[in-house]
């Protein structure tokens, strides 16, 4: 956890609660090529630990890099075939528009907050707006 609270793309990464097996990734800023790569390998850093349920929240990056979509679908799906997911929350119009584009509108379940798709992981069910 340290070596995530120490990533310059992350503002703070913590459990969403005092129970819950899911990990919730703060992004923030512009995300470029280099940034989005970090975030991914630091994807495979927490699934390595086992952890495998995670939401990335969105709310407050301003830009995400389209060249960053595809393999962060990639990371989804090992995470996925490792028996957990990966879901998106608080995306603008703006960032909805950059996944859209490059093709990933049905790769994530997206969620208006964070805190909603943590519930959907300990719920089983699928939450939106």
């Amino acid at each position: 956890m340290t070596e995530l609270a120490n990533q310059e793309v992350v503002k703070r990464t913590n459990a969403a609660t005092a129970t819950s097996r899911v990990m919730t990734m703060v992004l923030e800023g512009e995300l470029d090529r280099s940034d989005a790569q970090d975030v991914i390998d630091m994807l495979g850093r927490l699934s390595e630990q086992g952890v495998i349920d995670v939401v990335m929240d969105f709310s407050d990056v301003t830009h995400f890099d389209y060249r960053g979509v595809k393999p962060l679908v990639r990371r989804a799906e090992v995470l996925r075939e490792l028996g957990g997911d990966l879901k998106l929350a608080s995306l603008t119009p703006y960032l909805h528009a950059i996944f859209r584009s490059a093709g990933a509108h049905d790769a994530f379940d997206y969620f208006a907050q964070a805190s909603d798709a943590v519930r959907s992981f300990e719920r089983g069910v699928l939450l939106y707006g």
